[in-house]
């Protein structure tokens, strides 16, 4: 089977392949199991790197091997080639797959309950809600185009009200007031605007209606069929990365200097200020990586706003009912 599907959300550096080259990292276990992350090495997987580094998976019977992501790994396609047995992605490129394409796919978990995307301005110049955006220039990485034009439409805005140009991950533009607005993930850019002397703003997408996951655990019907323990074993060692993660979000980035963080170009402090930026889009009260009725038909139904129409069988929710 062919598939197209689109990149990773936000193109980064050239650190992010000096990064990736650091990769795989191996934990010994019994049975062999792959992961591929959506992105570089950042807060974004430290549960995950925990679950490694302590030995969670181990106990659960996985030779653990992680991959790191990239602006030039598309995860779906990597589950497709058999090189991992799940992968982090986001929603709307994995049901577009399935829709358009008949891909494979299922998806058993979800670790951003709201999804950290959204926009980032200048508190000097601020862009506080979606109607703040009309008349103005929002820098936007084109692959996220159709969810800018999802949460505009949501809120009654004509995309041609907003001057959208393209953007790849870089916030000098807006630091020299050459753009309005630029769409980032709020759990990180502000942090790194702040350390060039300078206050940030944002809002999430998913607060204005574009209500959908990210970095949701997907895997192909074959595995979903032929591996169900080893994947009921990641999502238990995942989840109690993650709690242990949160018990104190600074505590474990500095750990990870010289081997997860080794050669991203990012400072441990942006690393602990995403950690503790992303807890609050992460828990829910059914335990981290979980998808509620209600979550998922929030997906479903902000996805159809921009013409992706999936299905509830899309998502399967059985595995995390044994763990």
């Amino acid at each position: 089977m062919r598939l197209t599907l689109d990149r990773r959300r936000f193109l980064g550096t050239a650190a992010a392949s000096a990064a990736a080259a650091t990769l795989p990292f191996r934990a010994r276990a019994a049975t062999p199991f792959t992961m591929q992350a959506a992105w570089i090495n950042d807060a974004e997987f430290a549960g995950y790197f925990i679950a490694i580094d302590e030995g969670y998976y181990a106990a659960e019977g996985l030779d653990m091997t992680y991959l790191s992501g990239g602006p030039d790994v598309i995860p779906e396609s990597t589950i497709i080639a058999d090189r991992a047995d799940l992968a982090l992605t986001t929603p709307d490129t994995t049901i577009k797959a399935i829709v358009d394409q008949g891909a494979p796919f299922k998806i058993i978990g979800a670790q951003y309950q709201k999804n950290p995307i959204g926009i980032v301005s200048l508190a000097s110049n601020p862009i506080n809600e979606p109607k703040d955006l009309i008349g103005k220039t929002l820098a936007v990485p084109p692959v996220n185009v159709i969810s800018v034009n999802a949460m505009l439409a949501l809120n009654g805005i004509a995309p041609a009200d907003v001057n959208i140009v393209p953007y790849a991950y870089d916030p000098t533009p807006l630091i020299q007031g050459e753009i309005d607005a630029s769409l980032d993930f709020t759990t990180n850019v502000p942090y790194t605007i702040s350390q060039q002397g300078v206050e940030a703003t944002s809002f999430l997408l998913y607060d204005f209606g574009f209500t959908i996951y990210n970095d949701t655990v997907v895997v192909t019907e074959e595995t979903l069929a032929t591996k169900r323990a080893e994947l009921v074993s990641w999502l238990r060692a995942s989840r109690k990365g993650w709690d242990e993660n949160f018990k104190d979000p600074n505590l474990w980035p500095p750990k990870w200097k010289d081997t997860w963080f080794a050669g991203t170009g990012r400072t441990i402090e942006n690393e602990i200020f995403f950690n503790n930026a992303q807890q609050p889009l992460m828990e829910s009260p059914a335990g981290f990586m979980a998808m509620t009725e209600e979550g998922i038909e929030a997906n479903l139904r902000a996805l159809s706003e921009v013409g992706i129409n999936g299905t509830r069988e899309m998502f399967d929710t059985t595995l995390l009912e044994e763990i």
